[in-house]
């Protein structure tokens, strides 16, 4: 598109240039032509395609043949009678890098260097036959005839002289600047190839952590390959009963559950700046301070599993409504020191360990024999005031409970819930 309408601008302008340089009515043969190539670079958008195509290479050797025409065969709305080498005299050769420059912004490099070798091939072909069918030789001898003495300007003069060391350097000129421009067109290529191949990898990243984070990452060098322990939160969702709920049902119905749970829970891991650590079949594990801390990401866990919390009653709204029965999960928050670094030889993978990460699964765990939606340690809370100040608008509503025994642990633990 951004090639066609590259010719249509260059078209527009030789359209208004050349009744401007010759205002007479034999110009409008010259506007025709130009409408034709309009409509040729229309008909090879229609057919362009990715790879390649023989209909747009057929339109691509028509739009070369219609130039040379142009610029050998004389306009039959002329009054003049001059032969044929006369055309060269008007170097209309330069208008084949109109052609050739539009053709830079839509055609692979290789079409590029075809395109100057058939446009030098058909230029010698009609130098040739021109030559062969010659021309009127009292033209010549006129032409001798008043320039004389001077030989080499009565040769130069000779309406009849194809003036060869001309048309030769117009070739190679012309071959020279289309295997430059590929050589150009292949660098960028190469250069978009590689700019989406990041494009890529940023998505990858997407797909793992915040928008925020994905910006952090991209910036700095192999930041996720130092090895370091730093303190984080830690958020697992699980769905209460999940197995029972897929036992009587197709394989088809719970993909398409569990998707769009993943999608609602994701969602709201990217929108409180989290990590999306992994997948654990019908629940998550998500991290906030990894791979970056920040002053705020107690805060922006216990935010989060609120939100999630919110959509999960939102999405259970619409399935009561479409008569399916509502799904319920757990919410379990920790906060603590955890170990941040590759793993993996081959496939790499961000891998966020230890014994927060632990103690948060099993506080999620907690949620069953307390019969609540969320429980979050006494180190998450602790750590959540400490980033709110004085606002403690963002624990009020939860529930103090001292000496729960935390599978796994010896020491007993001081948990909070929302019920």
């Amino acid at each position: 598109m951004l090639a066609v309408r590259a010719r249509w601008v260059a078209l527009a302008v030789i359209a208004v240039m050349i009744p401007l340089i010759n205002p007479r009515f034999e110009i409008v043969y010259y506007e025709a032509l130009l409408a034709g190539f309009a409509l040729n670079a229309w008909a090879q958008l229609r057919v362009a395609r990715v790879g390649q195509s023989r209909a747009e290479v057929l339109l691509i050797l028509a739009d070369l043949a219609l130039m040379t025409a142009v610029v050998v065969v004389p306009n039959p709305l002329s009054e003049n009678d001059w032969p044929l080498a006369m055309q060269y005299r008007f170097h209309g050769f330069q208008y084949f890098y109109v052609l050739l420059a539009t053709s830079t912004l839509a055609y692979h490099w290789r079409t590029l260097r075809g395109i100057g070798s058939t446009t030098a091939v058909l230029w010698f072909v009609v130098l040739a036959v021109v030559w062969v069918l010659g021309g009127d030789p009292t033209l010549t001898d006129a032409a001798l005839a008043a320039f004389s003495p001077d030989a080499d300007l009565a040769e130069m003069m000779d309406p009849n002289n194809l003036l060869f060391f001309i048309r030769i350097q117009e070739a190679v000129v012309f071959v020279l600047v289309a295997g430059t421009l590929s050589i150009t067109v292949r660098r960028y290529g190469h250069l978009l190839m590689g700019h989406a191949a990041l494009e890529r990898e940023r998505a990858n990243l997407a797909r793992y952590f915040s928008p925020n984070v994905v910006e952090e990452l991209s910036t700095n060098d192999e930041p996720l390959k130092q090895i370091r322990t730093q303190d984080v939160a830690v958020l697992f969702v699980d769905i209460v009963g999940f197995t029972r709920y897929a036992a009587d049902r197709s394989p088809q119905e719970v993909i398409k559950t569990l998707r769009a749970f993943h999608q609602r829970m994701e969602a709201e891991v990217f929108r409180h700046g989290g990590t999306l650590d992994k997948y654990l079949g019908d629940g998550l594990m998500a991290t906030f301070g990894t791979p970056v801390a920040s002053d705020t990401d107690a805060l922006n866990a216990l935010a989060c599993a609120r939100a999630m919390i919110a959509s999960v009653a939102a999405w259970n709204a619409e399935r009561t409504a479409a008569g399916e029965p509502p799904i319920r999960a757990g919410f379990g928050l920790h906060y603590g020191p955890a170990v941040l670094g590759d793993i993996g030889a081959n496939r790499l993978e961000f891998a966020v360990i230890g014994n927060t990460v632990d103690v948060a699964s099993r506080v999620e765990a907690l949620t069953r024999p307390l019969a609540v939606d969320l429980a979050a340690t006494d180190d998450l809370i602790a750590r959540v005031r400490r980033e709110a100040g004085a606002d403690e608008g963002a624990v009020a509503d939860l529930v103090r409970h001292e000496e729960q025994a935390i599978r796994g642990l010896d020491d007993r633990m001081t948990v909070w819930t929302l019920a």
